[in-house]
């Protein structure tokens, strides 16, 4: 890289203003941060071989001008898919705040990436709003510690599918972990649905079968894992897990495996964590409306 394009993107970073939509984005810390901004994106341009720049940012709507001085560099023009907005941080004696919201970029269907970036920042604009009126209501609890965490991991990214996966974790009386996905057909910039892989609604009862037996072949293997299966507990035979649901959360794996995910609580209990299960393809590949994600 040369110094001209180095000291261009100095000017650009510097010169990005940080809008006053909400109050509680802590300017000062862009100071601090600019260093390791920086730093990370000369690392990345050295590597070169992530699939995805990340570029650290302060500010919950910040412009997209860092990732265009980033694509103005000879060699990384299809590289940025993603820029990290850190919203908010707080570290104090009853409360730990550390948001970050993803924000997709480079997307050719800027009506997809836009409508992906806005539902982005509006997650986690209620996310904190619900938090604090959380907070509110344990005030007079003197002992009572909590926190949120949002944050964002890309799971696949190859030629044809993007996934990303935005995580929250609530933390109050207990702790729920919340995961969420979106995966994109990168060629046909389209955002992929669990049913429009599928030709119609009878993938449902296919998979939720093949997830029971998933279930019950952990139960038997492993005596510390333990599912909510419906009509399987004669004390509650009426309760646990029956059927997945339409826009049941799911990605496709870099081995382009379909893979069903469930949150806390969902079909086992809090020690359990959140839950996943790869579908094996032969089960479900008469039920494929084609063979172009799922391998």
């Amino acid at each position: 890289m040369t110094k001209p394009n180095l000291e261009k993107m100095k000017q650009v970073y510097s010169e990005t203003k940080i809008p006053g939509e909400l109050d509680f984005v802590v300017n000062r810390a862009l100071r601090s941060n600019r260093k390791s901004i920086r730093k990370r994106l000369y690392s990345r341009m050295v590597a070169g071989t992530c699939a995805a720049v990340l570029v650290i940012a302060i500010g919950i709507n910040m412009s997209t001008t860092v990732a265009n001085a980033v694509a103005l560099v000879p060699g990384l023009e299809g590289l940025v898919k993603v820029i990290s907005l850190k919203t908010y941080q707080v570290d104090g004696p009853n409360q730990d705040i550390d948001m970050e919201v993803p924000q997709i970029t480079n997307l050719d269907n800027k009506e997809l990436e836009s409508g992906l970036n806005e539902k982005y920042l509006e997650e986690n604009k209620q996310l904190y709003l619900d938090f604090q009126k959380e907070m509110d209501g344990l005030k007079n609890k003197k002992e009572t510690h909590a926190g949120i965490t949002t944050g964002y991991e890309i799971v696949t990214d190859n030629e044809q599918i993007f996934s990303i996966l935005r995580y929250t974790e609530n933390v109050t009386a207990s702790t729920a972990t919340t995961l969420q996905y979106d995966t994109i057909d990168k060629q046909n910039q389209v955002l992929i649905t669990l049913p429009s892989l599928f030709k119609d609604e009878q993938y449902m009862e296919i998979i939720s079968a093949n997830i029971k037996e998933q279930m019950k072949e952990q139960m038997k293997t492993d005596p510390e894992k333990y599912y909510w299966i419906k009509g399987e507990d004669l004390n509650n035979p009426e309760e646990g897990f029956e059927m997945i649901q339409p826009e049941q959360s799911f990605y496709i794996n870099r081995n382009g495996k379909l893979v069903i995910v469930f949150n806390d609580y969902e079909v086992a209990p809090g020690y359990m964590g959140t839950v996943e299960f790869e579908i094996p393809t032969d089960r479900i590949e008469k039920e494929l409306a084609s063979l172009t994600y799922i391998k």
